[in-house]
Order: structure tokens, then C-alpha cells, then sequence
């Protein structure tokens, strides 16, 4: 089967390729925020003593995290071919943003990673969603 480099045209092959490359670049955030909640514990956020529930709460859901990020990576080769994937992750990521959304109206604001980690929640992998779409059809267009 011949390479999809060579079945669309240089603008969308370079789309296809932005779009990869960017993925790469966002999803390096939860790997190292997951790891660094699963090795740390509440003691990434500053914690100093904090109870073993929490520690095991955000252990866990830093495991997830990490789990979200490594799946961003295996959405990346063949990246028109990932739609579900990817839109199973947007999903799972909204839906945390929401949540993330719902701790500010009820806590208040929270640190300024937690804000940045809210609008790529909300704005970017929504965003990300329709840029793939668009690849994806330019891709079915070619072939």
C-alpha cells in the first residue's frame, strides 16, 4: 500500500503533520503531571502531611492522567485512522474540565496550572477534535 505522503497533497500533508506534532507537544502535560502526582502524591500540589485517602486519591487519579497522555501519543501515527480514539479522549477530557469547571464555582480559583489545565480541557481538545475531523476528511478525500 503506498504511503499517504504520497496520496495528499503537500498543504494537507503538512496539516496532518501539524496536527501530529501538536498532540505531541499538549500531550506531554498529563504524562508529566501524571507522573508527578503518581511519584509525589498530594505533595506535587504542596501538601506537606497529607492524609493517606488523599495521597491514594490523587495517586490513582494521577495514574489516569499519565494513562490519558500515553493514549494522546497512540493517537498520533496514522492519526487520520484514530477518530474514535480521539474523540473518546476528548470526551474523558471534557468531561474532567467540566468537573474542573464545577471546583472553581464552588472552591474558588484555583492555581494558575489548574487554569491552564481548564482551558485545554474546555477550548483546546475541542479544538482539536474539529482540526482532526478536518485532516481526517482531507485524507478520505485523497484516497
Amino acid at each position: 500500500m503506498t504511503s499517504l505522503a504520497y496520496q495528499i497533497s503537500p498543504a494537507d500533508f503538512r496539516q496532518r503533520r501539524l496536527l501530529q506534532a501538536t498532540i505531541a507537544v499538549l500531550a506531554m502535560l498529563p504524562v508529566f503531571a501524571g507522573l508527578c502526582g503518581v511519584v509525589m502524591g498530594p505533595g506535587f500540589l504542596g501538601e506537606k502531611s497529607p492524609p493517606v485517602d488523599l495521597s491514594s486519591h490523587v495517586r490513582f487519579l494521577s495514574g489516569l492522567f499519565l494513562a490519558f497522555g500515553i493514549a494522546w501519543y497512540s493517537c498520533i501515527p496514522a492519526i487520520e485512522t484514530k477518530a474514535g480514539r480521539i474523540r473518546l479522549l476528548a470526551v474523558l477530557t471534557f468531561s474532567g474540565g467540566l468537573a474542573r469547571l464545577y471546583s472553581l464555582a464552588v472552591d474558588g480559583q484555583p492555581s494558575a496550572g489548574h487554569l491552564l489545565g481548564l482551558g485545554m480541557e474546555l477550548v483546546v481538545v475541542p479544538c482539536l477534535v474539529v482540526w482532526h475531523g478536518r485532516v481526517a476528511a482531507l485524507s478520505q478525500a485523497r484516497v
